[in-house]
Protein backbone atom coordinates (compact mmCIF):
# COMPACT_ATOMS: atom_id res chain seq x y z
CA UNK A 1 0.00 0.00 0.00
CA UNK A 2 1.17 3.54 -0.72
CA UNK A 3 0.20 6.95 0.02
CA UNK A 4 -1.53 8.85 -3.02
CA UNK A 5 -0.01 12.08 -4.70
CA UNK A 6 -1.33 14.63 -1.82
CA UNK A 7 -1.66 11.87 0.93
CA UNK A 8 -5.25 13.85 0.95
CA UNK A 9 -8.58 12.82 0.96
CA UNK A 10 -8.55 14.74 -2.36
CA UNK A 11 -6.68 11.84 -3.76
CA UNK A 12 -10.22 10.67 -4.91
CA UNK A 13 -11.25 11.33 -7.52
CA UNK A 14 -14.19 13.89 -7.72
CA UNK A 15 -13.93 15.58 -4.55
CA UNK A 16 -12.94 18.68 -3.55
CA UNK A 17 -12.73 20.49 0.14
CA UNK A 18 -12.55 23.86 1.53
CA UNK A 19 -11.92 25.77 5.03
CA UNK A 20 -13.36 28.21 7.13
CA UNK A 21 -12.17 29.65 10.07
CA UNK A 22 -12.11 32.73 12.76
CA UNK A 23 -8.94 32.66 14.46
CA UNK A 24 -10.68 35.04 17.49
CA UNK A 25 -13.51 32.62 17.77
CA UNK A 26 -10.88 29.03 17.49
CA UNK A 27 -13.30 27.78 15.59
CA UNK A 28 -14.35 26.95 11.75
CA UNK A 29 -15.72 24.70 9.11
CA UNK A 30 -14.91 21.93 7.18
CA UNK A 31 -16.63 21.28 4.09
CA UNK A 32 -16.04 18.10 1.59
CA UNK A 33 -17.93 18.96 -2.41
CA UNK A 34 -18.72 16.53 -4.25
CA UNK A 35 -18.02 17.13 -8.50
CA UNK A 36 -21.63 14.56 -9.03
CA UNK A 37 -23.64 13.24 -6.45
CA UNK A 38 -22.74 10.30 -4.50
CA UNK A 39 -23.50 7.35 -2.42
CA UNK A 40 -22.77 8.12 1.25
CA UNK A 41 -23.46 6.31 4.16
CA UNK A 42 -23.22 7.49 7.99
CA UNK A 43 -21.91 4.95 11.63
CA UNK A 44 -21.99 6.67 14.89
CA UNK A 45 -20.42 5.01 17.64
CA UNK A 46 -19.97 7.73 20.47
CA UNK A 47 -22.56 8.47 22.83
CA UNK A 48 -23.24 12.12 22.19
CA UNK A 49 -23.49 12.82 18.50
CA UNK A 50 -24.71 16.36 16.69
CA UNK A 51 -26.20 15.89 13.27
CA UNK A 52 -27.79 16.70 10.49
CA UNK A 53 -29.52 15.20 7.41
CA UNK A 54 -28.13 11.54 8.76
CA UNK A 55 -31.50 9.73 8.63
CA UNK A 56 -31.51 10.14 5.01
CA UNK A 57 -28.14 8.54 5.02
CA UNK A 58 -29.73 4.95 5.75
CA UNK A 59 -29.79 2.02 2.93
CA UNK A 60 -33.27 1.84 3.36
CA UNK A 61 -34.37 5.63 2.60
CA UNK A 62 -34.87 6.63 -0.59
CA UNK A 63 -32.45 9.19 -1.20
CA UNK A 64 -29.54 7.88 -2.94
CA UNK A 65 -26.65 10.41 -3.44
CA UNK A 66 -25.55 13.69 -1.38
CA UNK A 67 -23.78 16.78 -2.43
CA UNK A 68 -21.58 17.79 0.08
CA UNK A 69 -20.38 16.89 3.56
CA UNK A 70 -19.85 19.48 5.97
CA UNK A 71 -18.05 19.55 9.35
CA UNK A 72 -17.79 22.24 12.00
CA UNK A 73 -17.06 23.28 15.39
CA UNK A 74 -19.20 25.07 17.50
CA UNK A 75 -20.90 21.95 19.04
CA UNK A 76 -24.73 22.29 18.36
CA UNK A 77 -24.61 25.93 17.10
CA UNK A 78 -22.22 24.78 14.48
CA UNK A 79 -24.79 23.06 12.37
CA UNK A 80 -26.06 25.95 10.98
CA UNK A 81 -22.93 25.94 8.72
CA UNK A 82 -24.35 23.56 6.83
CA UNK A 83 -27.21 25.42 5.47
CA UNK A 84 -24.41 28.28 4.60
CA UNK A 85 -23.07 25.42 2.09
CA UNK A 86 -26.72 24.69 1.08
CA UNK A 87 -26.69 28.24 -0.30
CA UNK A 88 -23.35 27.98 -2.34
CA UNK A 89 -24.83 25.04 -4.04
CA UNK A 90 -27.88 26.37 -4.42
CA UNK A 91 -26.58 29.84 -5.81
CA UNK A 92 -24.56 26.68 -8.67
CA UNK A 93 -28.05 24.98 -9.38
CA UNK A 94 -26.94 22.05 -7.58
CA UNK A 95 -29.23 19.71 -5.74
CA UNK A 96 -31.61 16.78 -5.59
CA UNK A 97 -34.39 17.59 -8.05
CA UNK A 98 -37.84 17.81 -6.64
CA UNK A 99 -39.80 19.52 -9.46
CA UNK A 100 -38.78 22.82 -10.26
CA UNK A 101 -36.34 22.84 -7.20
CA UNK A 102 -32.70 22.03 -6.42
CA UNK A 103 -32.11 21.06 -2.63
CA UNK A 104 -28.48 20.35 -2.09
CA UNK A 105 -28.04 16.96 0.10
CA UNK A 106 -25.68 18.42 2.83
CA UNK A 107 -25.19 15.95 5.95
CA UNK A 108 -23.24 17.17 8.94
CA UNK A 109 -21.74 16.61 12.13
CA UNK A 110 -20.58 18.93 14.76
CA UNK A 111 -17.62 18.43 17.64
CA UNK A 112 -17.46 20.34 20.82
CA UNK A 113 -14.91 23.42 21.04
CA UNK A 114 -16.60 26.06 22.92
CA UNK A 115 -13.99 26.02 26.32
CA UNK A 116 -10.71 26.43 24.29
CA UNK A 117 -9.91 29.91 24.85
CA UNK A 118 -11.45 31.68 21.95
CA UNK A 119 -14.17 34.43 22.48
CA UNK A 120 -17.54 32.86 21.35
CA UNK A 121 -19.56 36.27 22.24
CA UNK A 122 -20.73 36.29 19.11
CA UNK A 123 -24.27 38.07 19.32
CA UNK A 124 -27.34 37.38 17.95
CA UNK A 125 -26.82 35.00 15.68
CA UNK A 126 -23.68 32.30 14.84
CA UNK A 127 -21.26 32.36 12.18
CA UNK A 128 -21.33 29.38 11.05
CA UNK A 129 -23.51 29.70 8.20
CA UNK A 130 -21.46 32.04 6.74
CA UNK A 131 -18.25 29.79 7.41
CA UNK A 132 -20.32 26.75 6.12
CA UNK A 133 -20.67 29.53 2.62
CA UNK A 134 -17.06 30.53 2.58
CA UNK A 135 -15.59 26.72 3.02
CA UNK A 136 -17.64 25.44 0.19
CA UNK A 137 -16.81 28.45 -1.68
CA UNK A 138 -13.06 27.87 -1.04
CA UNK A 139 -12.92 24.34 -1.74
CA UNK A 140 -9.94 23.21 -4.03
CA UNK A 141 -8.12 19.71 -4.21
CA UNK A 142 -5.18 21.17 -2.57
CA UNK A 143 -6.18 21.90 1.44
CA UNK A 144 -4.34 22.28 4.43
CA UNK A 145 -4.15 20.38 7.72
CA UNK A 146 -3.49 20.72 10.98
CA UNK A 147 -5.06 23.86 13.38
CA UNK A 148 -7.57 24.66 10.18
CA UNK A 149 -11.24 24.71 9.47
CA UNK A 150 -12.98 22.01 12.02
CA UNK A 151 -9.64 21.30 13.43
CA UNK A 152 -9.03 25.18 14.19
CA UNK A 153 -10.38 24.49 17.54
CA UNK A 154 -10.29 20.94 18.56
CA UNK A 155 -8.46 19.69 21.87
CA UNK A 156 -7.45 16.08 22.65
CA UNK A 157 -7.23 14.96 26.46
CA UNK A 158 -3.32 16.22 26.48
CA UNK A 159 -2.39 18.04 23.28
CA UNK A 160 -4.15 20.64 20.74
CA UNK A 161 -5.95 18.72 17.86
CA UNK A 162 -6.15 19.56 14.29
CA UNK A 163 -7.91 18.51 11.09
CA UNK A 164 -5.96 15.54 9.70
CA UNK A 165 -6.08 13.44 6.56
CA UNK A 166 -4.42 10.75 4.19
CA UNK A 167 -4.79 8.34 1.48
CA UNK A 168 -3.98 5.22 0.20
CA UNK A 169 -3.57 3.65 -3.07
CA UNK A 170 -4.02 -0.21 -2.85
CA UNK A 171 -2.90 -3.02 -5.11
CA UNK A 172 -5.75 -3.02 -6.98
CA UNK A 173 -5.54 0.79 -7.53
CA UNK A 174 -8.73 1.98 -5.70
CA UNK A 175 -8.03 4.76 -4.17
CA UNK A 176 -9.35 5.48 -0.64
CA UNK A 177 -9.22 8.65 1.71
CA UNK A 178 -10.01 10.07 5.17
CA UNK A 179 -10.06 13.43 6.66
CA UNK A 180 -11.07 14.19 10.03
CA UNK A 181 -11.36 16.56 12.78
CA UNK A 182 -9.64 15.25 16.06
CA UNK A 183 -11.12 16.50 19.32
CA UNK A 184 -11.68 13.28 21.67
CA UNK A 185 -12.39 13.08 24.99
CA UNK A 186 -8.79 10.64 25.01
CA UNK A 187 -5.51 10.67 23.63
CA UNK A 188 -3.95 10.05 20.58
CA UNK A 189 -0.63 9.76 22.14
CA UNK A 190 0.98 6.72 24.21
CA UNK A 191 1.18 8.13 27.81
CA UNK A 192 3.15 11.45 28.06
CA UNK A 193 5.08 10.75 24.96
CA UNK A 194 5.22 11.85 21.57
CA UNK A 195 4.58 8.32 20.23
CA UNK A 196 1.38 7.83 18.51
CA UNK A 197 -0.74 5.28 18.93
CA UNK A 198 -1.17 4.76 15.05
CA UNK A 199 2.07 4.08 14.86
CA UNK A 200 2.36 0.84 13.40
CA UNK A 201 0.21 2.27 10.12
CA UNK A 202 2.52 5.20 9.19
CA UNK A 203 3.62 5.51 6.03
CA UNK A 204 6.98 7.94 4.82
CA UNK A 205 7.44 9.21 8.37
CA UNK A 206 4.17 11.09 7.35
CA UNK A 207 3.59 12.02 11.32
CA UNK A 208 7.11 11.56 12.58
CA UNK A 209 8.74 8.04 12.13
CA UNK A 210 8.90 7.88 15.86
CA UNK A 211 7.22 4.31 15.85
CA UNK A 212 6.26 2.60 19.28
CA UNK A 213 8.44 3.96 22.10
CA UNK A 214 10.91 1.03 23.35
CA UNK A 215 9.87 -0.25 26.13
CA UNK A 216 6.40 0.95 26.46
CA UNK A 217 6.28 3.44 29.25
CA UNK A 218 4.60 2.12 32.43
CA UNK A 219 1.54 4.58 31.68
CA UNK A 220 1.05 3.88 28.60
CA UNK A 221 -2.55 2.75 29.18
CA UNK A 222 -3.46 4.94 32.21
CA UNK A 223 -6.64 7.02 31.02
CA UNK A 224 -5.53 10.38 29.95
CA UNK A 225 -9.12 12.18 30.07
CA UNK A 226 -9.71 16.15 28.86
CA UNK A 227 -11.46 18.04 31.42
CA UNK A 228 -11.80 15.63 34.11
CA UNK A 229 -12.10 18.15 37.01
CA UNK A 230 -15.51 19.41 34.95
CA UNK A 231 -18.56 17.66 33.69
CA UNK A 232 -17.45 15.58 30.97
CA UNK A 233 -20.66 15.62 28.84
CA UNK A 234 -20.46 16.87 24.83
CA UNK A 235 -16.90 18.32 25.47
CA UNK A 236 -15.56 16.09 22.90
CA UNK A 237 -15.96 14.17 19.48
CA UNK A 238 -14.15 13.10 16.67
CA UNK A 239 -15.56 13.75 13.13
CA UNK A 240 -14.58 12.01 9.81
CA UNK A 241 -15.20 10.71 6.11
CA UNK A 242 -13.47 7.91 4.38
CA UNK A 243 -14.09 8.23 0.85
CA UNK A 244 -13.32 6.36 -1.82
CA UNK A 245 -13.17 5.84 -6.15
CA UNK A 246 -14.87 2.16 -5.66
CA UNK A 247 -18.45 2.00 -6.82
CA UNK A 248 -20.59 0.86 -3.25
CA UNK A 249 -24.11 0.83 -2.75
CA UNK A 250 -24.99 2.49 0.26
CA UNK A 251 -25.14 -0.24 2.52
CA UNK A 252 -21.27 -1.32 0.82
CA UNK A 253 -20.59 2.35 1.94
CA UNK A 254 -22.02 1.83 5.88
CA UNK A 255 -20.08 -1.13 5.89
CA UNK A 256 -16.91 1.21 4.81
CA UNK A 257 -17.78 3.72 7.68
CA UNK A 258 -18.19 0.45 10.29
CA UNK A 259 -14.90 -0.81 9.33
CA UNK A 260 -12.74 3.15 9.66
CA UNK A 261 -14.28 3.54 13.45
CA UNK A 262 -11.20 0.37 13.84
CA UNK A 263 -8.97 3.24 13.14
CA UNK A 264 -10.40 5.28 15.73
CA UNK A 265 -9.38 2.87 18.02
CA UNK A 266 -6.39 2.02 16.51
CA UNK A 267 -5.54 5.94 17.14
CA UNK A 268 -7.18 6.69 19.71
CA UNK A 269 -7.35 5.96 23.68
CA UNK A 270 -9.84 5.94 24.96
CA UNK A 271 -12.60 6.92 22.20
CA UNK A 272 -16.38 5.79 21.59
CA UNK A 273 -16.91 6.83 24.98
CA UNK A 274 -20.32 8.08 26.31
CA UNK A 275 -19.41 12.08 26.08
CA UNK A 276 -17.63 11.43 22.36
CA UNK A 277 -20.19 11.97 19.57
CA UNK A 278 -17.82 9.52 17.67
CA UNK A 279 -19.13 9.79 13.34
CA UNK A 280 -17.74 8.77 10.30
CA UNK A 281 -19.77 9.34 7.09
CA UNK A 282 -18.37 7.45 4.00
CA UNK A 283 -18.27 8.15 0.16
CA UNK A 284 -18.30 6.57 -2.65
CA UNK A 285 -17.31 8.72 -5.38
CA UNK A 286 -17.28 5.52 -7.85
CA UNK A 287 -14.87 7.50 -10.33
CA UNK A 288 -12.84 4.46 -10.76
CA UNK A 289 -15.68 2.79 -12.76
CA UNK A 290 -15.50 -0.29 -10.81
CA UNK A 291 -17.41 -2.76 -8.48
CA UNK A 292 -14.73 -4.32 -6.10
CA UNK A 293 -14.86 -7.95 -5.98
CA UNK A 294 -15.64 -9.67 -2.67
CA UNK A 295 -11.79 -9.93 -1.71
CA UNK A 296 -10.96 -6.56 -2.96
CA UNK A 297 -14.24 -4.94 -1.14
CA UNK A 298 -12.43 -6.81 2.30
CA UNK A 299 -9.22 -5.19 1.29
CA UNK A 300 -11.16 -1.35 0.71
CA UNK A 301 -12.29 -1.76 4.73
CA UNK A 302 -8.85 -2.57 6.61
CA UNK A 303 -7.60 0.25 4.33
CA UNK A 304 -10.53 2.27 5.77
CA UNK A 305 -9.29 1.56 8.88
CA UNK A 306 -5.66 2.33 8.82
CA UNK A 307 -6.31 5.29 6.25
CA UNK A 308 -8.16 6.47 9.12
CA UNK A 309 -5.73 6.06 12.09
CA UNK A 310 -2.80 7.88 9.84
CA UNK A 311 -5.40 10.75 8.99
CA UNK A 312 -5.81 11.09 12.97
CA UNK A 313 -2.37 11.19 13.64
CA UNK A 314 -1.46 13.83 10.95
CA UNK A 315 -4.26 16.00 12.03
CA UNK A 316 -2.34 16.39 15.62
CA UNK A 317 1.31 16.28 14.22
CA UNK A 318 0.25 19.05 12.07
CA UNK A 319 -1.11 21.52 14.25
CA UNK A 320 0.53 24.72 15.00
CA UNK A 321 0.67 26.23 18.67
CA UNK A 322 -2.02 29.02 18.00
CA UNK A 323 -2.03 32.21 19.93
CA UNK A 324 -4.54 31.38 23.55
CA UNK A 325 -4.25 27.71 23.27
CA UNK A 326 -4.63 26.45 26.17
CA UNK A 327 -3.07 23.35 25.39
CA UNK A 328 -0.09 23.06 23.86
CA UNK A 329 0.35 21.70 20.10
CA UNK A 330 2.49 18.34 19.39
CA UNK A 331 5.66 19.73 18.41
CA UNK A 332 5.71 22.00 21.95
CA UNK A 333 5.79 18.79 24.09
Amino acid sequence: MKTGAKNLITDVSGLRVGHAQDNQLKSGTSVILCDTPSVAAVQVLGGGPGTRETDLLEPHNTVEQIHAICLSGGSAFGLDAAGGVQSYLRGQSIGFEVGEHNIPIVPSAILFDLINGGDKDWGLHSPYRELGYKAASNANEDFAIGAVGAGLGALTANKRGGLGSASSVLQNEFTIGAMVAVNPMGSVNIGQTKHFWAAPFELDNEFGGLGYPHPMPDDATDLQIKFREMQRGGANTTIAVIATDAELTKAEAKRLAISAHDGFARAIWPCHTSYDGDLIFALSTGCSGRKPTADEYIDLCAAASSTMARAIARGVYSAEQQDGDILPAWNKT
